[in-house]
């Protein structure tokens, strides 16, 4: 396998993507889900309309990504069109996060397509429909994802991409590679393994889904290890883990969160009075801008000893309700940086 740049200098580079809140309710039921508060949530999504989108796509300046994402994106009616207007922007990547069960019906694909969409970030937990289902606790949820991908591989002549997004369990750590292989042979490009965010369910839920770091890095070391045997370049990603857990594992293989702002109509929840001023935009200050680290930053931790560490400057820290439980043991600060020539860089989240 080719050298790759060091994961600190692709983390430090990496892009800001514009998300857009589209999916007013979601067709899942993930145990693990960010959005416990569903009500809520409806109630912020299904705010968006044409002329939110129509401003947020005017001021985006010459963003490289928009994703339509938060709650299931093709849920609303509305998706095509608002692809189109991304389009019409002269946005080069625009992309949805989504379950990808909509995606089984191929006359609704080709449209998306059509109307200018070329990334599909698709949610699968497992490679077999118990483990699947036991994890979205929605029937025939795994057939109809499969469905989706197929779908979308069929459509890839017009230059469309397709990745995965697996959330990493205990259930589902010691599949990994069945997991990776599985979803190769349907045509995903790159095969994401996200770490839980503890907020949510995941915090609700916590003693039942998370692993260790430790036995997280372990694994994916792994199958890593089993996969390079017959694979040169293996297109799979471990992502939202602290990089001092995952010494081992090749840095074109670590993964990151991409940076994004979104957009939402009511920002209390989330920020205090005094971080709204100069966030407020839109037509008559109807939105709140909010970024990824706005969500991050009041969960996450630092201890002294990670100031030490090659890798504090992108480190966003552990979460805290993570700490609680495990502590800091395993997360010791590495103190030396290799020196490595430059790769191309991939994107992996």
């Amino acid at each position: 396998m080719a050298a790759e740049a060091p994961i600190e200098r692709r983390i430090a580079g990496k892009r800001e993507r514009v998300h857009i809140l589209t999916g007013a309710v979601c067709n899942n039921n993930c145990i693990f889900c960010m959005e416990e508060d569903r009500d809520g949530r409806y109630v912020t999504n299904s705010a968006t309309t044409d002329e939110t989108v129509r401003w947020i796509l005017d001021n985006a300046g010459e963003c490289e990504e928009v994703c339509f994402t938060s709650g299931e994106p093709t849920t609303n009616k509305r998706l095509p069109l608002w692809v189109k207007m991304a389009r019409e922007h002269g946005v080069p990547t625009i992309s949805v996060m989504t379950n990808g069960r909509a995606l089984s019906y191929e006359r609704y694909t080709k449209m998306l397509v059509a109307a200018g969409m070329n990334k599909f970030y698709v949610s699968i937990h497992g490679h077999t429909k118990r483990l699947h289902e036991g994890l979205t606790r929605t029937p025939d949820s795994f057939e109809q994802t499969v469905a989706g991908l197929d779908v979308v591989t069929s459509l890839k002549r017009y230059g469309v991409g397709l990745h995965t997004s697996t959330v990493v369990t205990r259930r589902n750590l010691p599949h990994l590679g069945d997991i990776y292989r599985f979803l190769r042979a349907h045509g995903v490009d790159q095969v994401v393994f996200n770490v839980m965010q503890a907020n949510g369910r995941a915090d609700t839920y916590f003693d039942q889904l998370w692993p260790t770091y430790a036995e997280i890095a372990a694994a994916f070391r792994g199958f890593l290890d089993e996969q390079y045997r017959v694979e040169s370049r293996v297109m799979a990603f471990l992502v939202d883990i602290p990089l001092c857990a995952t010494e081992g594992i090749p840095d074109f293989n670590r993964g990151y969160v991409e940076s994004y702002v979104h957009f939402e109509p009511d920002a209390h929840a989330l920020l205090s009075p005094e971080s709204l001023d100069g966030r407020r935009v839109g037509r008559d200050g109807e939105l709140v801008q909010i970024r990824r680290s706005d969500l991050d930053d009041a969960e996450r931790r630092k201890r002294a000893e990670c100031s030490t560490c090659r890798y504090d400057a992108v480190c966003e820290g552990v979460w805290g309700n993570y700490l609680r439980r495990y502590g800091w043991d395993e997360l010791v600060p590495v103190q030396e940086a290799p020196s490595r020539p430059d790769e191309e860089d991939v994107q992996t989240a």
